[in-house]
C-alpha cells in the first residue's frame, strides 16, 4: 500500500521531463515516484531531438541504447528561409560536440525514458491521474491521485514535487503561473508520408524547414520510411481562410517549393492531427517543496524543434538541482534561484531569436548576426557558428546548468551572494 508513504521526490508525468529527472534523482539514491495519467507507448508529437538533449541522454546512460534502435540519424537542418535565397543548411559539427542527433517516434522514444527511470530505482505508476498537489503553509508536501479502476484515492507525502505534467501544467494552473505569448498564438496540422524523395549524404535525416507566405512547414523523416510533414500558421491567419485545416495543409503543400520536390511520388498513409501551440511563460519555475520542468514551465514555439532538448536540458539541471537541496537544505532558496535564473536566460535568448527569426524578410546572414548577438557578445566565434549553436541548444551562455562540479562550486562560494540579494 502506498497509503501516506513518504518519498523524497513525487514527479507528475512521465513524459521526456518527468522521466529524466526521476531517473537521474534516482540514479542518485533517492526514492523517488513518478505519477503518469496514460499508458505507455502513447503517441506524441516533437519527433525532431537537437544535440542540446544529448548531455541528458549520456546521463542516462542510454545513448548506445539510441543508437541500437536505428532511428534516423539527424547532423543538422536544411532550411527554405527568409529572402529567395534557395535552400540552406547547417552542421551540429559546427558548433557541437555532438556530430548528430535523432529523428524519433516518440512513443517509442518516451517509453525508452520511461523504462531507465525504472531501471535506475524511481517507481512508475501508469494511468495514475493526479487530482491535487497538497501543501502546508505555502510548502508542498504531496500529492493525492487516483488510479485507473480503484476506487479510493491515495495520498503520498514527499519533500519535492516536481510538475513535468506537460502543457497540463497542473501546478501553473493551481498557482496562476501561466502568461501566454499573444504574438506567437499559432496552429499546427501534420500528417505522415511514405515513400517520399529525400536529400543525400549527412542532409539525409535533416529537418527541413520551409517558409510560407503566411506560415511555414516541417519535413522530419522517420526511421520506417515515412516523413512527418506539419504546416504551422498563426490562428488569426487560418480563421481568415474559410478553409479546414485539412484543406489548408494540402493547399499549402501543392504551393510550397522546397518540400514539394520531396513530397513528389509520396502517399500519405496517416489521418491529420492538429494542435494549437501558444508559447508561454511561467511567472515562477519554483516554490517551497516544488518546481517545474519542460513544458510545465514554458513552452515555446516548435520552429527550432527546441521542445524535447529544452525539456531534457531542464530536468537535467533540476535533478542537479534537487539532489543538492535534499542533500543540504539550507541552499534550497539559492539553489533553485539558480536553477530559475539560468532556465529563464535560456529560455530568454531562444525566444527573442525565434521573434527575429519570423521575419522572413531577412537573409541569412542577418539570422546569423541575430544568433551571435543574442549568445556571443564578444563575437569570439563565427556568425554562422553561433547560429549552428543557437539551433544546437547548445548556447554559449551559461546553460540552464554545468553539471555537479560547476553547482558544487557554485554551493560553495555564491550561495551566500544569492541569499544576501534576495534578502536585500
Amino acid at each position: 500500500m502506498l497509503h501516506n508513504q513518504d518519498f523524497d521526490v513525487v514527479v507528475i508525468g512521465g513524459g521526456p521531463g518527468g522521466s529524466a529527472t526521476a531517473g537521474l534523482l534516482a540514479q542518485q539514491g533517492h526514492n523517488v515516484l513518478v505519477l503518469e495519467k496514460e499508458k505507455f507507448p502513447r503517441y506524441h508529437i516533437g519527433e525532431s531531438l537537437i544535440t542540446g538533449s544529448m548531455p541528458t541522454i549520456e546521463a542516462l546512460g542510454l545513448r548506445d541504447r539510441l543508437d541500437k534502435m536505428g532511428y534516423v540519424r539527424k547532423y543538422g537542418g536544411t532550411l527554405m528561409w527568409g529572402r529567395n535565397q534557395g535552400a540552406w543548411d547547417f552542421r551540429f559539427t559546427e558548433a557541437s560536440e555532438y556530430e548528430y542527433t535523432f529523428q524519433v517516434r516518440r512513443a517509442d522514444f518516451d517509453s525508452v525514458l520511461m523504462a531507465r527511470a525504472r531501471e535506475l530505482g524511481a517507481l512508475v505508476i501508469e494511468e495514475a491521474a493526479v487530482q491535487d498537489v497538497l501543501f502546508e503553509g505555502e510548502r508542498a508536501v504531496g500529492v493525492r491521485f487516483q488510479r485507473k479502476g480503484d476506487a479510493e484515492v491515495t495520498t503520498v507525502n514527499s519533500k519535492l514535487v516536481v510538475d513535468a505534467s506537460g502543457q497540463q501544467h497542473l501546478l501553473a494552473r493551481k498557482l496562476d503561473l501561466i502568461e501566454y505569448h499573444q504574438d506567437l498564438r499559432n496552429i499546427a496540422v501534420w500528417a505522415y508520408f511514405q515513400n517520399c524523395n529525400r536529400y543525400s549524404g549527412t542532409r539525409w535525416g535533416d529537418t527541413l524547414t520551409e517558409n510560407r507566405p503566411k506560415g511555414w512547414f516541417w519535413f522530419i523523416p522517420l526511421s520506417d520510411s515515412t516523413v512527418s510533414i506539419g504546416y504551422v500558421t498563426p490562428i488569426d491567419e487560418y480563421k481568415k481562410t474559410g478553409r479546414s485545416l485539412e484543406e489548408l495543409h494540402a493547399s499549402e503543400l501543392a504551393a510550397a517549393d522546397e518540400i514539394t520536390s520531396l513530397v513528389g511520388p509520396a502517399t500519405r498513409v496517416s489521418g491529420y492531427r492538429t494542435i494549437k501551440d501558444w508559447s508561454y511563460t511561467c511567472k515562477k519555475f519554483y516554490g517551497p517543496g516544488w518546481a517545474l520542468v519542460g513544458d510545465a514551465a514554458a513552452f515555446i514555439d516548435p520552429l527550432l524543434s527546441t521542445g524535447v532538448g529544452l525539456t531534457l536540458r531542464g530536468a537535467l539541471g533540476l535533478s542537479e538541482t534537487a539532489h543538492l537541496a535534499l542533500s543540504d537544505p539550507d541552499q534550497e532558496v539559492a539553489l533553485y534561484e539558480r536553477y530559475e535564473t539560468n532556465y529563464r536566460e535560456f529560455l530568454g535568448s531562444l525566444l527573442e531569436f525565434i521573434r527575429f527569426f519570423y521575419d522572413r524578410t531577412k537573409s541569412k546572414e542577418d539570422y546569423w548576426d541575430a544568433a551571435q548577438q543574442a549568445i556571443d557578445l564578444r563575437r569570439l566565434r563565427p556568425r554562422k557558428i553561433d547560429f549552428a549553436r543557437m539551433l544546437s541548444g547548445v548556447s554559449g551562455m551559461r546553460d540552464i546548468f554545468d553539471g555537479p562540479l560547476a553547482l558544487k562550486a557554485f554551493r560553495d562560494s555564491d550561495t551566500q551572494d544569492l541569499l544576501d540579494t534576495r534578502a536585500g
